[in-house]
């Protein structure tokens, strides 16, 4: 029976990084896990528009760690909060506080990023700056990241240009950028739900957006690299995906499979859209995420406690309550 537990997770001030309370939730396994999977989510998005497929790796015995990134979901506390993620330094110092949180280890640990969280996952593990954190991670798996738009979502040069000029002098101005449901996914109740569900506000800083802007940029270009340190890397893509560019994502994992990264793998889902764990079929991908995990965990398995492994989920959330035991997992859709 899965155990999921909701939290949160307190960012402290740091330079010009603001202190911050962000939503946690985690789906603990009701045994010894094998693994633990750190889950970044994408632009308007949140923690609670998985489906099954947090609950089914913890069915699998991989605990699952996620949060509402700062700007987005749960994580906003008033209107004004909405899309305001700060600069790349700031996004990239939340991820990387949270992975910390989880550490030191009994088991490995793995960090998932989509879309908008993909960029962000591998900006990261491109950052000689987080060497340290980088080498402590088994492994990193990106869902349709944003390495670069498709045509029908890419905006105007003087869309960019004018927001960008406007953001040096307002940086925190909204932006509201609206995805057609459309393009994210092809099951018409999943579309319906993006439609419906008030936590998706398609709303950006100025500064924000720019800064995803630069970190694609500089992703597909090839001027960042994934750093020495990554150990494996699985890339998953569906090749009808109309929000984030296939082609952009498929050459930057070749350009990272031609450093010398060995266990480097990519997976293409014919036909599928942008989110792989909302489209028909997703249980598919479901199965090839955990596969993967626990291919590259120790054959025993186990490490920390039940207990333990909820007392640490506490811990690292900010969870006074005691964890909830569900038989069928839910899904906010």
């Amino acid at each position: 029976m899965v155990q999921e537990i909701e939290g949160t997770f307190k960012v402290a001030a740091v330079g010009k990084i603001r202190e911050v309370d962000l939503y946690t939730k985690t789906w603990l396994p009701d045994a010894p896990p094998k693994a633990k999977l750190i889950i970044v989510h994408g632009f308007s998005d949140h923690v609670g528009r998985y489906y099954d497929f947090f609950p089914s790796l913890a069915r699998a015995g991989i605990a699952v760690y996620g949060f509402d990134q700062r700007g987005w979901g749960r994580s906003v506390k008033t209107p004004v909060q909405r899309g305001l993620t700060g600069h790349t330094s700031t996004v990239l110092a939340d991820i990387a506080a949270f992975i910390r949180a989880q550490l030191p280890l009994k088991v490995p640990i793995f960090v998932l990023g989509h879309s908008m969280g993909g960029g962000e996952v591998a900006t990261l593990a491109s950052d000689s700056a987080y060497d340290d954190l980088i080498g402590q991670v088994r492994g990193w798996l990106l869902e349709s990241p944003f390495i670069g738009f498709t045509p029908v979502e890419e905006p105007s040069w003087l869309l960019v240009f004018s927001g960008r000029l406007a953001g040096k002098f307002l940086p925190h101005m909204h932006l509201t950028r609206p995805i057609p449901p459309e393009h994210v996914v092809r099951d018409p109740a999943v579309q319906q739900s993006i439609r419906e569900d008030t936590l998706l506000h398609d709303t950006g800083t100025l500064e924000g957006l720019a800064s995803m802007l630069d970190r694609t940029e500089a992703l597909s270009s090839g001027r960042t690299r994934l750093r020495p340190q990554v150990r494996s890397l699985l890339h998953t893509h569906g090749d009808g995906d109309l929000v984030c560019s296939f082609d952009k994502a498929k050459a930057w994992f070749d350009r990272q499979k031609a450093t010398g990264l060995e266990d480097a793998t990519f997976k293409n889902y014919e036909g599928f859209y942008h989110q792989l764990h909302a489209d028909p079929g997703r249980e598919t991908f479901y199965k090839d995420v955990a596969d993967w995990i626990l291919a590259r965990c120790p054959k025993e398995g186990g490490g920390d406690r039940v207990k333990t492994d909820v007392e640490a989920a506490a811990v690292a959330t900010g969870a006074a309550a005691a964890p909830v035991e569900r038989s069928a997992p839910e899904s906010k859709l």
